[in-house]
């Protein structure tokens, strides 16, 4: 049974009126916890499965040293753009800058605004590829750990066509994106961030078991050793992007913060969840990627969970928690996209009923639900185009390492801080601006060296 309702599509046009409407009557129930749980989602996901490689390529001193530092920046940049939330006044002004591109705009203006739009719907739309890869990888290796068991270690072992589990994880996330907004999700980050939490313990545990079993702590100082200078200096490249890529999460940060309820002020909570995810982040990070390059030494998997053979049973469950992660992963970036395209499509056909209008379906033996034609079609549409390139490009390492590079510098650095800046009207060559901009400068280095070493492998891989 169909019943139309109104949408609140409409009510949620781009302008600034009705925005400011819509927003502070919208009911915001988020609290320090679920902040987390989200920002955990989004930022231990198939990243860290990289990590021991990306230690592979810089070594034990390179490797760690790295980590910390691109943890150390995200965790000051984000406190920067946590302030960034409410106009004029960080804590009780009355604008709410519900996503990054509109905080944006309103401490930097328009044409800031769209270079920034453009690149964070891009960034999301890289994290939805970049997991269905991901999604993929995992799904074969359940086949293929299974096939060892049966067959044994030596057995001629095939794991299917990673284009057929692509389009599988495609055929979920159709559904998963029917999901309203990111305020009707917050049960799918929690679930998201315990499975999460459960496969890189599992990375981390079976790391240290494989490197006690072993009796050695395998790898160099300064990693894989190459036949050229060039290679090494393009693959420690490829590793910077990497390992931007697995700490990185300002663009939906302001997404994040718009979900909080009030008191206390919405940037002092998210600072607090910020941080504390960030910090746990970069610790369970580290910890996998050392654990797995002691493991594994410079023949360290560009995945991490691939390189064990036992037990089949544990590495069969780690598998099906990434999926799992991944479902909800794929959503925490993909909502915000939905959102502004949806808003936009509301503003310019407000008298669609295609585009405004849902219908209550009302079936037998599941919850009743709210269908809009406009969201079931640009989300289909959506999810088949990240699947379709996905299915082009299946290069993990390298698809990573190319999306951490190139969102790392200006989302998670360089607009954070000039927002910052501007907020607060700091002086140039004072103190504070010497210091952020030396910190915007060391950002832009590590990520034109991370990009381009990231692209030339992209390239090689896909023309052998």
């Amino acid at each position: 049974m169909v019943e139309e309702v109104a949408s609140p599509l409409l009510t949620d046009s781009a302008s600034s009126s009705t925005d400011a409407s819509h927003s502070n009557s919208l009911k915001r129930t988020g609290t320090v916890w679920t902040a987390i749980a989200h920002i955990i989602t989004g930022v231990i996901g198939s990243g860290v499965l990289s990590l021991a490689w990306s230690l592979a390529q810089l070594g034990w001193i390179g490797g760690p040293i790295s980590m910390v530092v691109f943890g150390l920046m995200t965790i000051i940049s984000s406190n920067l753009l946590c302030d960034c939330y409410r106009y004029p006044d960080p804590e009780v002004g009355h604008m709410r800058n519900r996503s990054f591109a509109e905080a944006v705009r309103c401490f930097l203006g328009k044409k800031s605004s769209q270079v920034a739009e453009i690149l964070v719907q891009e960034s999301y739309y890289g994290c939805g590829i970049a997991y269905t890869i991901t999604s993929a990888i995992s799904m074969r290796a359940i086949l293929k750990s299974n096939c060892y068991h049966k067959e044994g270690d030596n057995a001629p072992c095939e794991s299917g066509d990673s284009s057929f589990f692509m389009l599988l994880f495609g055929v979920v996330q159709v559904l998963f994106s029917q999901i309203p907004d990111f305020h009707n999700m917050k049960w799918l980050s929690i679930i998201a961030a315990i499975m999460s939490f459960t496969y890189t313990f599992i990375g981390l545990a079976l790391g240290f078991a494989k490197a006690v079993g072993d009796g050695e702590i395998k790898g160099d100082a300064t990693g894989v050793s190459t036949a050229t200078l060039a290679q090494k200096v393009w693959l420690s490249s490829q590793a910077l992007g990497d390992i931007a890529f697995a700490l990185t999460y300002n663009a939906i940060l302001l997404d994040i913060q718009d979900t909080l309820k009030t008191p206390p002020p919405e940037n002092k909570t998210m600072k607090k969840a910020s941080t504390t995810a960030l910090i746990i982040s970069t610790f369970f990070s580290l910890c996998i990627g050392c654990f797995g390059y002691a493991a594994f030494g410079n023949q360290a998997p560009g995945n991490l969970l691939t390189g064990f053979g036992e037990p089949y049973w544990l590495i069969d469950f780690a598998n099906v928690c990434i999926v799992l992660h991944l479902v909800g992963g794929y959503q925490i970036y993909s909502q915000p996209l939905f959102a502004v395209a949806e808003r936009w499509m509301s503003k310019k056909h407000p008298n669609s009923g295609f585009v405004n209008k849902e219908h209550k379906i009302k079936l037998p033996l599941i919850p009743d639900f709210k269908l809009n034609l406009l969201r079931l079609c640009f989300r289909t549409a959506y999810v088949a185009s990240t699947t379709g390139v996905a299915i082009l490009f299946p290069y993990f390492n390298q698809v990573l390492g190319v999306l951490g590079a190139l969102n790392f510098w200006p989302l998670g650095i360089y607009f954070p801080v000039e927002m910052y800046l501007a907020r607060y009207n700091i002086r140039a060559w004072t103190g504070t601006w010497t210091v952020l901009q030396a910190f915007k400068i060391l950002g832009l280095l590590c990520s034109i060296v991370a990009l381009v070493g990231s692209v030339e492998g992209l390239i090689i891989n896909r023309l052998s």
